[in-house]
């Protein structure tokens, strides 16, 4: 079991909890991953390591109330267990020093890009950042992200706050500019990685996006996250999570995201009612 020591609502669906998992903090690397079960009958999901720390033995994670096992965790408390945390899953970052990166993050995937940023810093890089979300409320971790940032620009499509547009205009105003950007960090949502990785491949940027494909046991043996990179199918849990943008075929991956849609509404609109029923 592992105890939920602190929990924060960033915004109406976005949550972040610190929970007690002294081995996973002691060896986690940027760019892993965990898989949790709440309890006996629940499934099993993936999150990113959002941060640790070693010495108290804690972990740091961030998700979006999208389904019944986000909604069930929403609704825990510091003190709450969580039945099963297991982790560090999946290949960290390669970091080094690679000169000027840029790091884009779109909705709660500025959670998954805030560690890369943390650690690409930490290697000597300057590192410019972009967030973006589709509207101020929901915009997570600005100030987390200026910290670790040279250079921080904020993007809202409803331009409630920040750029007016998409983060993607924001990187090719960078790119017209003459910046020079020696590799880009994209995470986020499905078409905002497919859009990112087709806008820089014409100009030669290797750009990283770290995928979210449904995933079952974690250990490359089910086989349900597996995605075509180059040609070739590659498991995000173990060949993964991150992959060069240029080489993944988001269309194979939107469809297999799509597979379970309805199942996974029916399962949290029941969920829902059960709760409004209480």
């Amino acid at each position: 079991m592992n105890k939920i020591l602190e929990k924060t609502d960033l915004s109406d669906s976005v949550v972040k909890m610190v929970i007690e998992a002294p081995e996973i903090a002691g060896k986690r690397r940027a760019g892993q991953f965990i898989i949790l079960k709440v309890d006996e009958k629940g499934e099993r999901i993936p999150l990113t390591i959002v941060d640790s720390d070693a010495g108290k033995g804690t972990i740091t994670i961030i998700y979006q109330v999208v389904g019944k096992t986000t909604a069930i965790m929403a609704g825990m408390k510091a003190g709450d267990e969580i039945m099963d945390v297991q982790g560090p899953l999946g290949n960290p970052t390669e970091i080094e020093n690679f000169g000027q990166v840029v790091c884009i993050g779109g909705g709660v995937g500025v959670g998954v890009v805030y560690p890369l940023a943390v650690a690409l810093k930490k290697a000597g890089n300057r590192v410019i950042s972009i967030i973006g979300a589709r509207t101020k409320d929901l915009l997570i971790l600005e100030k987390e992200m200026k910290e670790v940032s040279d250079e921080l620009h904020v993007a809202t499509d409803d331009g409630s706050y920040g750029f007016h547009g998409f983060v993607s205009t924001v990187l090719q105003n960078l790119i017209d500019k003459g910046v020079k950007i020696d590799r880009v960090y994209a995470i986020g949502p499905v078409p905002m990685m497919r859009v990112l990785s087709n806008q820089t491949k014409p100009y030669g940027i290797k750009t990283i996006v770290s995928l979210n494909a449904i995933m079952v046991d974690a250990t490359g043996m089910c086989g349900a996250c597996r995605v075509a990179v180059a040609g070739k199918t590659k498991f995000t849990c173990v060949d993964g999570p991150e992959f060069d943008g240029h080489e993944v075929d988001f269309d194979l991956l939107t469809k297999r995201l799509r597979m379970y849609c309805e199942q996974e509404k029916q399962c949290y609109d029941a969920y829902r009612c059960e709760c409004h029923g209480k």
